[in-house]
């Protein structure tokens, strides 16, 4: 039976066939409100299932059609809560009936639906965080409306256990009822909001980096899968604006994730892309976010027209509240970034709340609006492979995610500022940052026995510089780096034993120092001249013979001799910043 039309008898709402089952923690399709339930006290030592009870796992389509044949004989299961109807009673008689006689009533098992709540909390959290929320959710009858596009890059596999770096992408792409007349109808969409979601390693904080869409930036070389499985290679270019990357000469979000790790040195595991349509249906499917404008507001362009105060937008509203340019400070693409971001955050409290999550028709609405808006790439294009990484990055907690805006200047080479370029003062130590997973905000976070093994490599007795030998190679550093850190160590620092070893593969993301337990004095003295981090030491297990040197490989992180790899405990302070669970009011 369609759960969108012939499961409306008796005035039940399709969402609410989706019922909690208290004893499995699990939401499950119930298709008839009549119909006996199996492991039912009807039926307990007949050891049969009902024909009309679909499988969980079974797509509602196969469900009805199931119903229409004999289930095998299976053992008995516990009893699973009726289908909820509009025409029955409130709590806990409507869901489970009225109290069997002879037994006696039984408190609801709170621990279990507590669990459900959790789980469905922390998917909402991520999901808001990347403004493409309903992937995650288990109906495998969603699983149709999610597009994806098969890039040649990112991860294929697992990224648990490891940092995970995804790229959130709203194109300005017309398509949809009601959209042609936002601008340039005929646009292929281009990368117009580009958010880089990072979560860290041990998964207790996330920062959540804004790139603006008119930064001047170099667009590498980019592979992209044709419709006949060839590949075909578009050129780079250099000095253009970044929101080219996408859509501009036939380029996919591959391109994007590219230029990305080109500015970033970060790696995009996966992409998240909507256009238009996302903002309108996911805000109406909430029941609106909360805004906040610190003067009213009257935008012509954008047609948002809003009190000063506090606000709940929703459809072509909300649509016009992260389009507008015009209403608060320099009327730029940066002060817009600042009110998306508002947004998101405002949008993260509100999936987060009780209110939301305990509701299966809300929870319903949400995942069939965004299922439909969302595009993602094939490694994570279906349900379960979203519910995997879903499940994997729900310990994030919305107070620990921050955004912010990549640290950039007027362009130079402009009279009239329309575009932008990067600013390495601020954004070297935020890249730096989040290479090395450090929070942008205050988090308490446990040491664990293997991370204070690992920092008390960096404690005891150091070598005379004299007496440090290292062989220094280029891992990914910037070409000449060996030559260079070996004339500053030979010259300022004094350590004269030392040598280039030339070009090492393959290339590396960090630095590393290899050494003897025999070296350590010498390893010490290295990484307190070369600012190296804790990470950084790899001892082995066997002492050096005679006069052989360590070996110190210059990674994609190092930046130049003398310039500490250590990334900063907190970020520059002119970096602008909102905080995922705190309200702000745009000025």
């Amino acid at each position: 039976m369609d759960a969108h039309s012939r499961g409306r008898a008796d005035d039940i709402d399709p969402a609410d066939q989706w019922v909690l089952n208290p004893n499995t923690g699990n939401y499950e399709l119930r298709l008839n409100p009549s119909g006996q339930q199996s492991g039912g006290a009807g039926n307990r030592d007949s050891g049969s299932a009902s024909a009309s009870t679909p499988r969980r796992d079974t797509p509602p389509r196969q469900a009805g059609r199931q119903s229409r044949r004999t289930a095998p004989q299976q053992p008995s299961r516990r009893d699973v809560p009726a289908q909820r109807s509009r025409r029955a009673g409130t709590g806990q008689e409507a869901l489970h009936g009225p109290p069997q006689p002879g037994r006696r009533k039984r408190k609801p098992q709170k621990s279990r639906k507590q669990k459900a709540l959790i789980w469905t909390g922390g998917v909402m959290a991520f999901v808001l965080v990347s403004g493409s929320v309903g992937a995650y959710l288990l109906y495998e009858h969603f699983q149709g409306n999610i597009k994806t596009v098969d890039v040649v890059g990112g991860t294929n596999g697992s990224t648990a256990n490891q940092a995970v770096n995804i790229l959130l992408i709203g194109t300005d792409k017309r398509t949809g009822k009601g959209n042609e007349g936002y601008g340039d109808k005929g646009s292929v969409g281009h990368a117009d909001t580009n958010i880089l979601f990072h979560v860290s390693k041990d998964r207790t904080n996330a920062t959540a980096l804004s790139i603006p869409r008119d930064l001047i930036t170099d667009i590498p070389d980019c592979q992209t899968k044709q419709p006949d499985g060839s590949i075909r290679t578009i050129p780079g270019t250099q000095q253009v604006r970044f929101n080219t990357s996408l859509g501009q000469d036939g380029r996919d979000p591959g391109c994007t994730m590219a230029t990305v790790k080109k500015i970033t040195g970060l790696t995009v595991d996966h992409f998240m892309m909507a256009d238009f349509n996302a903002i309108k249906t996911l805000s109406t499917a909430v029941g609106g976010v909360e805004v906040c404008v610190a003067h009213p507001v009257d935008d012509k362009e954008s047609h948002l027209k809003l009190p000063a105060g506090k606000s709940v937008v929703k459809g072509e509203q909300a649509l016009a509240f992260v389009r507008t340019r015009h209403s608060f400070g320099n009327q730029g693409d940066l002060d817009r970034i600042k009110v998306q971001q508002q947004f998101l955050s405002s949008l993260i409290r509100k999936m987060t709340s009780s209110d939301m999550l305990t509701s299966p028709t809300k929870l319903y609405k949400l995942a069939d609006a965004a299922t439909k808006a969302l595009t993602v790439d094939k490694q994570i294009g279906s349900i379960s492979k979203l519910k995997a990484l879903a499940l994997d990055l729900k310990k994030v907690n919305p107070k620990n995610v921050t955004f912010a805006t990549l640290p950039v200047l007027d362009n130079p080479a402009e009279k009239v500022h329309a575009t932008v370029v990067i600013n390495p003062t601020l954004a070297d130590p935020l890249f730096s940052m989040m290479h090395d997973d450090v929070s942008l905000t205050e988090v308490k976070q446990k040491a664990s026995a293997a991370k204070s093994k690992q920092e008390a490599l960096l404690k005891g007795t150091q070598a005379a510089a004299s007496d440090v030998r290292v062989k220094v190679l280029n891992g990914g550093a910037v070409a000449g780096s060996a030559q260079t850190t070996l004339n500053w160590l030979q010259n300022t620092e004094g350590v004269l034993k030392s040598e280039n070893g030339g070009n090492y593969k393959p290339d590396l993301k960090k630095t590393i120092l290899k050494y003897a337990p025999n070296q350590a004095d010498q390893a010490r003295k290295l990484a307190d001249m070369m600012g190296l981090p804790a990470t950084a030491m790899k001892p082995g297990t066997k002492d050096a013979v005679g006069l052989t040197p360590m070996t110190l490989i210059l990674g994609a992180d190092f930046q130049a001799a003398g310039t500490p790899i250590a990334a900063p405990t907190k970020a520059p302070k002119d970096i602008p910043q909102t905080h995922a669970d705190k309200s702000v009011c745009a000025k």
